[in-house]
């Protein structure tokens, strides 16, 4: 997936940095990051540098790659008790880029996956960084998320149950049935969905590679990024979603642990851990955990398999994923 700026985008970009009091001189847009959804760039602007965020090259998927929502979401937690980068401006598809984007402030810091900054140590800094992940998520879940604006930001009646079953959808999205792995989860999970547990402000994609940690130690958590796919539902989604992407050394990873390999080093504490200490911060029954996390790894596996079955990014070239992610659900599930 690429998308490269030329002169008629640069020059569009400049002149609504400067409508907006951010120009100073030109923004030399650079991209960082090697997510597989929107493209990010790091760009100059007045004071310093920011990041833009936009969609991929069309053909988007209706609901995919929504800038225009992570921005909302962004602004409205602006003022909370939760870690984000500001946002500085918006612009509509056809205002300045035939694609929707928004600019937001650039927070220096580290982002980690397969291994650890080099200001952190695994036995001195492990328990820090898995309970500053559950810190931030406890913080986010304690949002008013009315109260901030976002009354109608998603529909937390029967999440599970209508979240389910839109996953079902693109799962069947195929010519022929979809494989046993993948329904037989399916089956599994729908008759043992539990009632929401409460409504919340759901991030969707929280994990350790997306948040941004202090440039030096102690470790602390300055900005949660990509919210993309948040909406209004069962908080304890996003903690099943943490859940399935931390790694145990005692299992075989699937795609998204990979990208969290770092905290296999010694001094992380097991996920059970960092559980405790969301349900120690929150107050919420976790008893159902295990439901939660197997639908996230299985939600994980429907996506991935799309993507594959769709061939337009590399990333998503290798058969194996999806099936990792079923052997990950069927772990879950045995605590059902």
């Amino acid at each position: 997936m690429s998308w490269n700026w030329d002169d008629a985008t640069l020059a569009a970009l400049d002149g609504f940095l400067a409508a907006k009091g951010l120009r100073d001189g030109a923004p030399q847009p650079r991209r960082i990051g090697d997510g597989h959804s929107n493209l990010t760039y790091l760009i100059k602007v007045k004071g310093g540098n920011a990041v833009l965020r936009r969609p991929p090259p069309p053909p988007v998927p209706k609901g995919a790659n929504d800038v225009l929502r992570e921005a909302r979401v962004l602004t409205a937690l602006q003022d909370q008790d939760v870690p984000t980068p500001r946002v500085l401006a918006v612009a509509q598809a056809g205002d300045v880029l035939d694609v929707p984007f928004y600019v937001m402030e650039h927070v220096p810091g580290h982002i980690m996956t397969d291994r650890l900054a080099p200001p952190f140590d695994a036995a001195r800094d492990g328990r820090a960084i898995t309970f500053g992940l559950a810190e931030g998520l406890a913080k986010l879940h304690a949002v008013d998320w009315r109260a901030c604006g976002l009354d109608d930001f998603g529909q937390p009646k029967d999440f599970n149950a209508r979240h389910l079953k839109r996953l079902e959808g693109l799962m069947n999205l195929r010519d022929d049935a979809a494989p046993a792995w993948l329904a037989d989860m399916a089956a599994h999970l729908r008759s043992t969905a539990p009632a929401e547990s409460g409504a919340a402000i759901v991030h969707n994609d929280f994990r350790l590679g997306n948040v941004i940690w202090s440039l030096a130690a102690p470790p602390r958590l300055l900005a949660i990024l990509d919210w993309e796919l948040a909406t209004i539902g069962d908080p304890l989604l996003d903690l099943g979603y943490t859940a399935c992407c931390y790694p145990a050394n005692n299992e075989p990873l699937n795609p998204t642990q990979e990208l969290s390999a770092a905290m296999l080093g010694d001094g992380f504490p097991a996920r059970e851990e960092l559980v405790e200490r969301y349900a120690a911060l929150t107050g919420r029954d976790v008893s159902r955990l295990p439901w939660y996390a197997a639908m996230a790894a299985w939600k994980l596996a429907v996506l991935y398999d799309y993507q594959h079955r769709l061939g337009r990014d590399a990333y998503y070239e290798d058969a194996t994923q999806a099936p990792r992610f079923i052997a990950s659900a069927e772990l879950f599930a045995r605590a059902i």
